[in-house]
């Protein structure tokens, strides 16, 4: 924040931003709101994020309430509904509830959709059995506040997963050395964190299981020399290298949190 910043007008920033960007919206060739346009978000969000198939329990959510903060286009938020869970999504963006309802129409799946901020839900305490914020804390104005905030509302042994950004990773190191920007370098906040830091910030929580994942896959919004290098030669190289050397430099770091 500069001196002459305060806390609303960084949020606002925020909001302002994240109307006109929307994740992965480069990927499709689909009219925005159709159906194969939700069909390629949610191949290409799963294919560059697969682990979260395996780390987050779908199934066992069936009848719970699940909360997903920051919830985008709601393609997360659809296999959660998908799966049986009583579905809530809000996000900062007005933007991207309008395609999340979109997107739960052409799925018919009963999802609770909401502008709101992060940093001030709008639920009572303890209103949820699973809350869900992949890729929203790096991008808020006040990162403990929305952590804060996923806590009060998540129910007595409730879980909450959280994803941020890995400031020591493979490819933090590779976008200075390649000299090519990561996703969104121009948002108004773009936070990255230590393990240390990061569990910090995970505080009001009981337990935490910190987690690192999103390791080099083929990428689809790179071309030319940089992006043959990358999708040709560095990915075979740095997924066959062993993940005893390479685990702790994933890019994305996750936590499984118990309240």
């Amino acid at each position: 924040m500069t001196p002459t910043e305060s806390a609303d007008d960084r949020a606002r920033s925020v909001r302002t931003y994240w109307n006109a960007h929307i994740h992965d919206l480069a990927i499709t060739a689909h009219p925005v709101g159709s159906p194969g346009f939700f069909a390629d978000l949610d191949q290409y969000h799963f294919e560059k994020l697969h682990h979260l198939l395996r780390l987050v329990d779908l199934d066992g959510q069936r009848g719970r309430r699940v909360l997903d903060v920051g919830c985008g286009t709601g393609v997360d938020l659809v296999r959660f509904a998908r799966a049986g869970a009583r579905s809530y999504g809000v996000d900062v963006a007005s933007a991207a509830i309008a395609l999340a309802r979109q997107n739960a129409a052409h799925q018919q799946l009963p999802m609770h959709l909401a502008v709101g901020d992060g940093e001030r839900l709008p639920f009572p305490p303890d209103a949820f059995d699973y809350v869900f914020a992949h890729g929203v804390v790096q991008y808020t104005a006040d990162d403990r506040a929305l952590v804060a905030e996923c806590h009060r509302v998540l129910c007595p042994g409730g879980t909450a997963f959280f994803q941020v950004y890995n400031r020591i990773s493979w490819l933090n190191a590779l976008s200075k050395l390649m000299k090519v920007d990561l996703e969104h370098v121009d948002a108004p906040v773009l936070g990255k964190y230590s393990h240390g830091e990061f569990a910090r910030l995970l505080t009001p929580f009981s337990k935490v299981e910190l987690i690192t994942e999103r390791f080099p896959v083929r990428s689809r919004l790179h071309r030319g020399w940089k992006g043959a290098l990358f999708n040709g030669l560095f990915v075979g190289t740095f997924n066959a290298l062993p993940r005893r050397l390479t685990g702790r430099y994933g890019w994305h770091l996750l936590a499984r949190c118990t309240k």
